[in-house]
């Protein structure tokens, strides 16, 4: 859609909705993904939202899935999700639109605070691994078949279905597929028994926002119950987060004497996603941990 599509769409329908009487529209495209258009919203200058864009077609109930592991989140009261206003699919197009979050700084109290309420959140359990619906990890489909362990979870709804495509996309050769079936054997060893937890699911750096008030705010879910390892595990990736946030998250929710070796495996899942949505480069991380575990 056009900007000038959008400010249509906010007069003659979402005002409606939002029971706003609208004067003036602004429109700015803002970054944030390689899936979805998203732009910052503000009508009359007084009100703010974030707007994302999608086909109704080429990944149906995207939003839907969103809005509802928000909302997930937000009802456990142990961190901040953006509000969510609206979620609908208007000529052929989804939408979602969220409150605005205005950005703050990263500060000690900041990582203080992140360490916290995220062990806040994996303390909230469920009696089996997996979530009432599937959704989507980035722009695949994530499959959480509720499953009373949490390997066979792991192989069966996690991994597996990423070296399928992969062999499917040739970016995997039957040898690290090999490898795969090796470590399959490892895992009970590797991970302890632990209660299923609440998991953010996609927890990397850009999905872990700072609001003004120097507060947490998680966007983009892929919600599941899991081993809290796979949360941990993502926020090592792509720039990783302080000290200080993983020693709070320590004092209030102890970590497994082997969680390096847990956080390893665990990211075999986000780089096989990668692998599969963006292509090679991510294989040779994939090789040196898989050459490290078995």
């Amino acid at each position: 859609m056009t900007p000038q599509q959008i400010k249509e769409l906010f007069s003659s329908h979402i005002s409606k909705q939002l029971n706003i009487v609208v004067s003036s529209i602004g429109i700015i495209s803002v970054g944030g993904g390689s899936i979805n258009d998203t732009y910052q919203v503000k009508i009359n200058d007084t009100h703010k939202f974030f707007l994302k864009l999608n086909s109704a077609t080429t990944l149906a109930g995207l939003f839907q899935k969103e809005k509802n592991g928000l909302e997930f989140i937000a009802r456990q009261n142990c961190i901040l999700t953006p509000s969510v206003f609206l979620c609908e699919t208007y000529h052929n197009h989804q939408w979602l639109l969220l409150e605005w979050i205005e950005p703050g700084t990263r500060n000690e109290d900041f990582w203080k605070k992140s360490g916290e309420q995220l062990a806040c959140l994996h303390h909230c359990s469920n009696p089996h691994f997996g979530f009432p619906e599937d959704n989507f990890m980035g722009s695949l489909p994530q499959a959480n078949t509720f499953t009373g362990n949490w390997t066979d979870f792991f192989i069966h709804y996690r991994l597996e279905p990423q070296i399928n495509l992969a062999l499917e996309k040739n970016h995997l050769g039957k040898n690290l597929a090999a490898s795969f079936e090796t470590l399959f054997k490892k895992l009970e060893s590797i991970f302890d028994n632990e209660k299923p937890s609440l998991l953010h699911g996609d927890l990397w750096n850009g999905n872990f926002m700072c609001s003004g008030q120097s507060s947490p705010v998680l966007i983009d879910p892929a919600v599941y119950f899991g081993h809290r390892s796979m949360d941990l595990a993502m926020t090592t990736l792509f720039g990783g987060f302080d000290k200080i946030f993983y020693d709070t998250y320590h004092y209030h929710f102890p970590l497994p004497a082997n969680y390096h070796e847990q956080w390893e495996v665990c990211n075999l899942y986000p780089l096989l996603i990668h692998l599969n949505l963006f292509g090679k480069s991510y294989l040779a991380d994939i090789t040196h941990t898989l050459k490290k575990l078995v």
